[in-house]
């Protein structure tokens, strides 16, 4: 099977501004410093900088100013030559290639959009929406209906005959968006799109962003410059600083364990609760046992995991409930078979792995058992003891050491795979 290729892919790139520019990428090569390097009267803006993005990735390039992302992304597009490196949209190197072909390619392939609107003003909302597909000599009906369907996408419809000068912030940034999507391109750079907004409007548009792209399949390279919009919008976040890509990795990954100290300092006021997820924080399922077993079996795997409590799954490892210790052993003495009738439903909760640990706070102060992470077929994949929900706001590791505590009595707290169906 042919392995996908990356929407796009930089390859080694590096942007050096000034006459000696050559020069200064030999000595970077070398591990030069970018301050000694300056001495010779140029500026690295990017220096070495190798990723691929996804068929339908919302990749973020993060960073403060003069980090190099604006002129990052200027090179993925062709607007600026690399001094050294290359560029890859599908499998066609966009480096090197002749003015008329970039054109061309940047207006099949690649959709761009801006932080300030980048509108004519004397032309009207469904116009400028229309207007890469004017450059691109579509007929005017085919580009029409292009734009109309492109505005309704972004929620402008009944605004096409009004001029940009009528619009609020937002909405002239929703034209500019709708103009991308018109222009059908598969990849789409966003710089800095949404930070001219206030910042109601901008959650609005990010929320649509991750819609639309939900809906249409689009690759999107996004530059900001906040951390929080970073997170909140990208499969996978690359952090910048001072022209090099510091680390690469999901908004948990770079939460929970970043690359250096100037990482770990960028992240430490992120909330957390907003960011991690119930996959990041749960643990491996514990002490299970299979619906089949009886009470004796229950009861011998609490005691072994020195827990109060079990989860009861099916053959093909469904989640059916959970028994607690004082009900499986007051069914061993009477001699009782079967652990159905000892499962009281309220003392389960279960979440989906993408739950956000925000919305875990309550539901795990009022259960009396761990949460219990459930996948799309409700198979147990793992749980969330309280104690590691408690670690993970904190900033600590996303499990506990095992053990329980006197307020975790009920919780089971570690994995036994004995006698669990597979």
């Amino acid at each position: 099977m042919r392995e996908l290729v990356p929407a796009v892919r930089a390859e080694k790139l590096y942007k050096v501004f000034g006459r000696r520019a050559d020069d200064a990428v030999r000595l970077l090569e070398q591990g030069k410093d970018k301050e000694s390097v300056g001495k010779l009267g140029v500026t690295p803006a990017v220096i070495d900088a190798s990723f691929e993005v996804e068929p339908g990735e919302i990749f973020v390039v993060m960073g403060l100013s003069g980090s190099g992302k604006s002129t990052l992304i200027r090179m993925l597009n062709g607007l600026l030559e690399p001094t050294s490196g290359a560029v890859y949209i599908d499998e066609t190197k966009l480096t090197g290639l002749p003015s008329k072909e970039l054109r061309a390619l940047r207006q099949e392939k690649v959709s761009m959009v801006f932080q300030h609107f980048a509108l004519l003003p004397h032309r009207t909302v469904l116009e400028n929406a229309a207007y890469g597909l004017e450059i691109r000599q579509l007929p005017k009906a085919e580009r029409l209906e292009r734009a109309n369907n492109a505005l309704e996408m972004v929620g402008l419809t009944g605004w096409e005959s009004h001029l940009p000068t009528q619009l609020s912030g937002g909405m002239r940034q929703r034209v500019g968006l709708a103009r991308a999507l018109a222009a059908g391109t598969d990849v789409m750079l966003m710089d800095e799109a949404f930070s001219a907004l206030d910042p109601l409007i901008r959650r609005e548009m990010q929320d649509q962003l991750v819609e639309l792209q939900a809906r249409l399949g689009k690759t999107i390279i996004f530059i900001t410059h906040d951390l929080n919009e970073a997170m909140r919008l990208g499969d996978r976040i690359a952090m910048m600083r001072d022209g090099r890509i510091v680390q690469i990795g999901t908004s948990e990954e770079i939460l929970q364990d970043p690359a250096n100290d100037y990482v770990a300092q960028f992240v430490q006021d992120v909330d957390r609760s907003r960011v991690l997820t119930a996959s990041a924080v749960m643990e491996r399922s514990v002490a299970v046992v299979g619906a089949r077993s009886g009470p004796r079996q229950a009861l011998r795997t609490m005691r072994e995991q020195q827990v109060a409590a079990a989860f009861v799954v099916d053959s093909d490892r469904k989640l059916v409930g959970v028994v607690r210790d004082a009900a499986v052993a007051e069914a061993t003495r009477q001699g009782t078979e079967s652990l159905t009738s000892l499962m009281d439903p309220e003392d389960v909760v279960a979440v989906s792995p993408d739950t956000v640990v925000a919305e875990l706070l309550t539901p795990s102060a009022e259960c009396p058992v761990p949460l219990a992470v459930v996948d799309e077929e409700k198979r147990l994949v793992g749980v969330i003891p309280r104690v590691t929900l408690l670690l993970a706001l904190g900033g600590g590791a996303g499990e506990s050491d095992g053990s329980s505590t006197s307020e975790d009595a009920a919780e089971p707290s570690s994995v036994s795979t004995e006698e669990v169906p597979s």
